[in-house]
């Protein structure tokens, strides 16, 4: 079971183990990551769908619930097979499955290409290889599941684009992949940052992530009220 279960980290760990310990190589950090120059619109219209995998999916369903644009995000389990889509059996690292994020969006409001910057920027550390922080284990792999093959067309452009502008101090191991499926985790995995945010692990690893996209990405910035109004609507 992840160590994200227990509170008493201690301070100065939990604060190194976040994201982005391997660090960009721009000065300015991931702040000035640039926008993805392939980002076409999606050729069917109204809400889309996208899916990314960046480690515990706690923190990683707190940034996209913050982006504007998107109008609901749920943690969940894919990569794997429907009857191994639990926590318990996720945790062991051996069903296939990476902890996820399911993101529906209006890409008249965000596109997937800034989507994608937000989750290269804010949402998890691509350099790190199955594992995200303090979390180890192939269920915490950096991966982008495409829902079509523009999506797919669009992440590897992205990551090339990246990689060729040596944006980050280590290369990028970000899967992208196929969506076979995504499975909605338990109850009390969904909102958890919102819902609990004192928890230890919440306070040094996934808020400083929702602090980053306010800071570095604010015409992207949406207030969780905001978000409260989307769902009522």
């Amino acid at each position: 079971m992840s160590n994200r279960w227990f509170p008493l980290i201690p301070l100065a760990v939990a604060l190194l183990a976040g994201c982005g310990v391997s660090g960009p190589a721009t000065a300015d950090g991931v702040a000035n990551l640039p926008d993805p120059r392939l980002d076409p619109a999606p050729i069917r219209p109204g809400e889309q769908v996208a899916v990314f995998a960046g480690g515990c999916f706690w923190g990683v369903e707190a940034v996209f619930d913050h982006v504007r644009g998107v109008r609901e995000a749920w943690s969940g389990y894919a990569g794997g097979a429907a009857d191994t889509a639990t926590y318990a059996q996720v945790s062991d690292g051996d069903t296939g499955h990476a902890e996820s994020v399911k993101v529906v969006y209006d890409p008249a409001k965000v596109s997937y290409g800034q989507l994608l910057k937000v989750f290269f920027s804010v949402a998890h550390d691509p350099t790190q290889l199955n594992r995200q922080g303090p979390d180890v284990g192939n269920q915490y792999r950096s991966a982008i599941f495409y829902a079509t093959p523009e999506q797919q067309q669009v992440a590897q452009a992205y990551i090339t684009q990246l990689t060729a502008a040596h944006a980050f101090a280590a290369p990028i191991v970000t899967q992208v992949v196929p969506l076979k499926g995504f499975y909605a985790a338990e109850g009390y995995h969904q909102d958890f940052a919102a819902q609990h945010p004192d928890n230890a692990y919440i306070v040094y690893n996934d808020a400083p992530k929702v602090a980053h996209l306010k800071q570095w990405l604010p015409a992207l910035y949406r207030p969780r009220e905001q978000l409260v109004q989307v769902r009522l609507h």
